[in-house]
């Protein structure tokens, strides 16, 4: 029972969080794209927007459809891991947690749910058991330090003089 309840979390979380990514880079589901999302990007202090906005985009995207399949676990969920925490401190982090206040509810709650994924495994139904594969631990380790960097990176980045009153999130 427990790798069809990580099949689930996998596919739905990872599902989501690559179609959020797809809004970004592509402007899928009625998002951004590159241009409106780099814009937003800037407005928060992340300059020049559009490597910031592919970054980002591209650890919703890649981390998403790594965890949906679970392959080369736990790559996926760090980008996942490492974009929402973005998101929850840099985007909603002086606000109240809940979602409907504009605070950092869903993305604490994917930044949960990626690293409990992270961490377990991707279970049996994955590509990682189907193919036999493990990502090797000095990967995993110079990931998660990058992330680290990139982390710290952002969060020192100061938004513009203006308020930012936009509702697009992470």
């Amino acid at each position: 029972m427990r790798d069809f309840a990580l099949l689930v979390l996998r596919i739905v979380a990872g599902g989501l969080l690559a179609g959020h990514g797809a809004q970004k880079l592509f402007g899928s589901f009625g998002g951004p794209g590159m241009e409106g999302f780099a814009g937003f990007m800037e407005s928060m202090g992340m300059k020049p927007g559009k490597p910031w906005a592919a970054l980002a985009g591209a650890s919703e995207f890649g981390g998403g459809m790594l965890t949906a399949l679970g392959l080369l676990n736990p790559l996926g969920p760090l980008g996942i891991l490492g974009a929402m925490s973005i998101a929850a401190a840099k985007v909603h982090g002086i606000k109240p947690i809940w979602a409907q206040e504009g605070g950092g509810e869903l993305p604490v709650t994917n930044a949960a749910i990626a690293a409990a994924i992270a961490l377990a495994g991707p279970g049996r139904y994955s590509l990682d058991h189907a193919l036999d594969l493990r990502v090797p631990k000095r990967i995993i380790a110079l990931a998660f330090i990058s992330g680290l960097v990139v982390a710290a990176t952002s969060l020192s980045s100061e938004p513009d003089e203006e308020e930012n009153g936009s509702e697009e999130s992470a």
